[in-house]
């Protein structure tokens, strides 16, 4: 029979102590846990301050963090005192100062044309001509018809003085002496009309040279060498459009009426066409005349002004922007309009103290445009006000007005964050390639 030899335990290894190799095994183990727990929230804490304090120390232009730099950068601006032009702006169209379709007033074969399409024509320029045979014959008839009936008015002023002479001595009949005296008043009525139709022919004559009635543009030709030209045509021979000096008829509303008004009774009221561009100044002329009434459909009122037009920037039917200028406001405090912010309560600026600390201050604004606005009340001429870096500012906050060498640029796009994810080790921000920061691991 087999059986099981007895094996001596050593010392010490009884249930109780069978354990303890192995508690002795995870201490270390815990504490690298605890450790690494450590590191992990170390890491938290300095990402965390990165994300807080580097952009303020890469706005300092240093690189570094320091508590000084907790600033929001602006740049700043001193209002200033000047005169400031009040100015109504109106939308138009420019017209020619005076427009004429040249016509014939003789109807004939159009024999010559004598300007070029396009050019400019001075008032009483030969045009073009129609075939004068005609015409011309008809100026020889009336002339000739006038001869024979001073050649008969003549011969009745001979007869009347003998007859008046044999009545006289009455050795003839005073019938026939007056009768003789009303023939030859009947030949002067005569000789007059006569004149009067050669007169007529030769207007008729004349008109079959067709001259420019103004000065100005001569537009395209509406009718070629050869046609017939008659009375009747209403499209003419060509326009001439006189546009040196050139009129511009534009429309206000009319709550800005009696502004106008006002300027116009002072005196001549300049008005100004703009560019393109909004800015730019084409021409300069004055305001001419108001329409006598409102347009009902719309609420406005037409007005009309003469400018010289010498450069030639405006032409016949072009739409144009128009500045009148009604008023100008002596001694007004003028700011940037960046500088001007909207809240709830209206407008208001941000004017910086001493200390470098801004507060929102209240403002009236008179007027404004693009670029400058006018104060009426809330600031003064020593004053401060903040016009650029609004998005992190608020009442209270520190600023740091730029300078030439600190200038606040502006973000084209947005940066991404310093905790945000990035490949590699570099600072945030960057500092190394795009796409990752330092070797890579293996």
């Amino acid at each position: 029979m087999l059986t099981k030899p007895d094996i001596a335990e050593p010392p010490g290894a009884s249930g109780a102590d069978a354990s303890a190799p192995g508690e002795e095994a995870a201490r270390p183990s815990r504490r690298r846990g605890w450790v690494g727990w450590l590191f992990l929230v170390a890491l938290l804490g300095g990402g965390i301050a990165a994300y807080r304090y580097w952009p303020a120390a890469q706005q300092g232009g240093t690189g570094q963090f320091r508590a000084g730099d907790l600033r929001v950068p602006v740049l700043a601006a001193t209002p200033r005192v000047g005169d400031v032009p009040v100015y109504l702006e109106g939308v138009g169209a420019a017209r020619a100062l005076n427009t004429v379709t040249v016509r014939a007033q003789v109807e004939g074969r159009l024999s010559a044309i004598h300007f070029k399409e396009g050019e400019d024509v001075t008032q009483g320029q030969l045009l073009a001509e129609i075939d004068p045979a005609i015409y011309k014959a008809q100026f020889d008839q009336a002339v000739a018809k006038k001869a024979q009936d001073e050649a008969l008015l003549a011969n009745a002023r001979i007869d009347l003085e003998r007859y008046s002479r044999l009545a006289a001595s009455s050795a003839g009949s005073k019938q026939q002496a007056d009768t003789q005296a009303a023939q030859v008043a009947q030949l002067e009525a005569q000789v007059r009309a006569d004149q009067a139709a050669i007169e007529n022919a030769a207007a008729t004559l004349g008109f079959t040279r067709i001259v420019a009635p103004i000065s100005g543009r001569a537009g395209l030709r509406l009718i070629d060498v050869g046609n017939i030209a008659r009375v009747s045509d209403t499209t003419g021979l060509v326009v001439i459009t006189q546009i040196k000096p050139i009129a511009v008829q534009f429309s206000l509303p009319q709550q800005q009426l009696p502004k106008v008004n006002a300027a116009f009774a002072k005196g001549p009221v300049p008005v100004s066409v703009l560019g393109a561009d909004g800015a730019s100044i084409l021409e300069t002329g004055t305001l001419v005349g108001i329409d006598n009434q409102v347009d009902q459909t719309t609420g406005t009122v037409r007005l009309k002004a003469e400018l010289p037009n010498a450069t030639l920037a405006l032409w016949p039917g072009q739409f144009v922007n128009v500045q009148v200028k009604v008023d100008t406001l002596a001694n007004a405090l003028v700011v940037p309009t960046s500088a001007v912010q909207r809240g709830p309560a209206g407008a208001f600026a941000y004017v910086i103290g001493a200390d470098d600390t801004v507060s929102a201050r209240a403002i009236t604004v008179t007027q404004q445009n693009d670029a400058e606005a006018v104060i009426a009340t809330g600031l003064g001429p020593s004053d401060r006000v903040v016009t650029t870096g609004f998005n992190s500012l608020s009442e209270g906050a520190k600023v740091m007005v730029g300078t030439g060498d600190r200038v606040p640029k502006p973000d084209l796009a947005p940066k991404s964050r310093p905790d945000g994810p990035r490949q590699g080790k570099g600072p945030p921000g960057g500092g190394g390639p795009p796409g990752g920061g330092g070797p890579p691991r293996h």
